[in-house]
């Protein structure tokens, strides 16, 4: 009976052995997967993170960009009402021309 209960308690402890070497296997085998995860995680974010301060860069630059395109609009736009300003100018000058030259031939259309 001694042999017995030496057998039956050799059988539970080769039993707990398997069952604990069966649960480190399956523990092992999820946290090596959850390990390259994380790792993955990790260098994704300094990855977005170098993007992003890149991202900002190009932003900065565009922005600089768009304000030079924006001055140099309002100075196309100044010439262009000033050319405008010009036109109007010449066409009073022209009628005015006009009207004296109407003025001078109907006074010398008089003396005549």
């Amino acid at each position: 009976m001694a042999e017995n209960q030496e057998s039956s308690a050799k059988q539970v402890e080769e039993a707990r052995t398997a069952v604990t070497a069966s649960l480190s296997s399956v523990g092992n085998s999820l946290t090596a997967d959850l390990q390259t995860r994380a790792n993955d995680l990790h260098q994704n974010a300094a990855s977005i993170e170098k993007q992003e301060k890149e991202l900002a860069k190009q932003t900065a630059a565009l922005a600089k960009q768009s304000a030079q395109f924006q001055k140099l609009l309002d100075k196309s736009t100044r010439s262009l009402n000033e050319v405008g300003d010009v036109q109007n100018w010449a066409e009073m000058i022209e009628r005015d021309l006009l009207v004296v030259e109407e003025t001078l031939r109907l006074a010398e259309s008089r003396e005549e």
